[in-house]
C-alpha cells in the first residue's frame, strides 16, 4: 500500500464530484430546452457512483496486502430520470406546442438542482480538506528525526 493512497482516494472523490457538478450544470442549462436531437424535452440527468474495491483494512494491517490499488471511487453510469414525467405548460404561441396548446417542458426541478449542487460542493470540499490532511500528516513524518 502507497503512502499516496489516501491522496489517491481523495482524487477520486474529487473527480467524481466535479463530473457531478458537471452533470448539474447541464440540468440547470437545460431546464427550458423543450427539443433535443429526438424530438423531445431534455430529460433531467444524474450520476450513480461505484466504489472501487481495495483491500481490506485487516488485511493493510497485516501484512497480506501487496496491492498498490487504492479505494475510493468512480463513475458507474449517468442515468436519464424516468420517473418524473415531463410538465405539461399552457403556451399556443410555442413553436412545440401541441394541437391543444400545450408544451411539454424538462422534468428538470431548478431548485433541486440547487440543492444537489450544493451537496456535491460540500462533498467536493471534504475530499480536499481529507487530502490537505494527509499532506500535513506525510509533512510531519518527514520531520521526524
Amino acid at each position: 500500500m502507497s503512502i499516496f493512497s489516501s491522496i489517491n482516494t481523495g482524487a477520486s472523490g474529487l473527480t467524481a464530484q466535479r463530473f457531478r457538478m458537471d452533470i448539474i450544470s447541464k440540468n440547470i442549462a437545460n431546464a427550458n430546452t423543450t427539443r433535443t436531437a429526438n424530438g423531445m424535452p431534455y430529460r433531467r440527468q444524474s450520476v450513480v457512483f461505484k466504489e472501487v474495491n481495495g483491500p481490506s483494512f485487516s488485511d493493510v494491517l497485516s501484512g497480506k496486502s501487496k496491492s498498490s490499488s487504492n479505494n475510493g471511487v468512480e463513475i458507474s453510469a449517468v442515468k436519464e430520470d424516468m420517473t418524473n414525467p415531463f410538465k405539461e405548460v399552457y403556451d399556443p404561441g410555442h413553436p412545440d406546442a401541441n394541437e391543444k396548446g400545450y408544451v411539454l417542458m424538462p422534468n428538470v426541478n431548478v431548485v433541486t438542482e440547487m440543492v444537489n449542487m450544493i451537496s456535491a460542493t460540500r462533498s467536493y470540499e471534504a475530499n480536499v480538506t481529507m487530502i490537505n490532511a494527509s499532506k500535513a500528516m506525510l509533512n510531519k513524518a518527514l520531520e521526524i528525526k
